[in-house]
């Protein structure tokens, strides 16, 4: 959304000048700096601000429940990313209390989504397992019952955020001899109990993740979001979200597609290195001039392609062009955000994140699949080895 061209409001652009001016305050040099020094993609201190001036609440309910109006969303959306505000565990945060708010008992669902509005509870995902890869439905992670309680064995991987979370959305498998799909029960895991171990693991972009083990973890049936071995309802909304797999917004006033967070950073990335070399002179050479060009076109591309499409294709953009900028800028783009004598152009950072950008929530590999079989309707992969002649 370009605000030279849409006509806001006196009232709107009131809103724009208090949320820029209160983020500025609370996301200052010190913030920005720890996180790229942690990788947590969070900050306690801003997280709670952002509760106690009711930005969290606002952001999640819908303008109807008393949320944000349309414009203000959008407005509020590209101010945080504006003022480059951690964001991930709110991202995760936001999804899984949509599912506490639908499948939780009274009890658990006033609770959590009281501290989810205040900053003080926040959620992360536990889905992907050492060896599962991106087939969530396979999972390995027991949930036992035992009288009112179950008992949980299992770990996984990429739950990110978890050491800075009090739950975890935890899908666990309560039957073995069910079809994958049928044998899942969800829980909204507390992350203090007894028998979790939270291992950190630091990502090639730099930043972190986590390995969680359950041993022997006893958890309250209360916990239990819907039916025993009925999870993939629960978690099916919350993995389209992840995925992209929505539908636009007819009014425009949303991102086309997922990712575009880390879109403005590629974007950022390409406009800086087009500035340095056209102060160096270095668009003269017609090559210099034409792998810009070309990364330029392709990025534009992505940035308008909607939904899932716009998930494969920011990603994919983004492994293509990295290089292709970071090797235009020359040998000072190795240097990251923030070196001494680097130019600070971000394609360093978007080269490193190319990789992952593919991996998050699912690989493109799946995500194509998806496209093929939901989309262009052309069924399952077979992935058999070939017939004997």
């Amino acid at each position: 959304m370009d605000f030279s061209t849409v006509e806001l409001s006196a009232e709107d652009e009131a809103f724009r000048t208090e949320v820029r001016e209160f983020l500025s305050s609370v996301v200052t040099e010190d913030v920005i700096r720890r996180d790229r020094e942690t990788g947590d993609n969070f900050d306690e201190g801003v997280h709670l601000a952002l509760g106690a001036a009711g930005y969290l609440e606002k952001e999640w309910k819908s303008e109807a429940d008393g949320g944000f109006s349309r414009v203000r969303r959008r407005i509020w959306e590209l101010e945080k990313r504006r003022a480059e505000v951690p964001w991930v565990t709110w991202g995760t945060t936001s999804m899984v209390a949509r599912s506490v708010a639908k499948f939780a008992s009274p009890e658990i669902r006033d609770d959590v989504l009281r501290g989810v509005f205040d900053g003080t509870v926040r959620l992360c995902l536990g889905y992907t397992e050492p060896e599962g890869g991106s087939d969530v439905a396979t999972c390995k992670t027991r949930a036992v019952r035992d009288g009112d309680h179950w008992v949980i064995n299992g770990s996984k991987m990429f739950t990110t955020g978890a050491h800075n979370c009090k739950y975890v959305f935890l899908i666990t498998n309560t039957d073995p001899e069910a079809p994958k799909h049928k044998s899942l029960t969800m829980f909204l895991v507390p992350l203090d109990s007894d028998g979790i171990e939270i291992q950190g693991i630091r990502t090639v972009d730099g930043d972190r993740t986590n390995i969680v083990y359950y041993s022997d973890v006893r958890v309250d049936d209360k916990y239990r979001l819907g039916d025993v071995n009925g999870g993939w309802t629960v978690v099916r909304e919350p993995l389209d979200a992840e995925h992209g797999a929505v539908a636009a917004a007819d009014d425009g006033l949303a991102d086309v597609a997922i990712m575009m967070h880390q879109a403005g950073f590629m974007a950022e990335a390409a406009d800086n290195v087009a500035a340095l070399v056209g102060k160096s002179g270095a668009v003269e050479d017609g090559s210099v001039a034409y792998r810009l060009g070309r990364s330029v076109a392709r990025l534009e591309a992505s940035l308008s392609s909607p939904s899932i499409f716009g998930r494969v294709a920011l990603a994919q953009t983004m492994r293509d062009i990295s290089p292709d900028l970071m090797d235009i800028a020359g040998s000072v783009a190795a240097l990251p955000v923030g070196a001494d004598g680097g130019a600070d152009d971000r394609s360093e950072y978007v080269y490193r994140f190319a990789p992952l950008v593919g991996i998050y929530g699912g690989t493109l590999e799946v995500f194509r699949n998806m496209i093929a079989q939901h989309v262009l309707g052309l069924g399952k992969p077979n992935y058999s080895a070939p017939k004997a002649s």
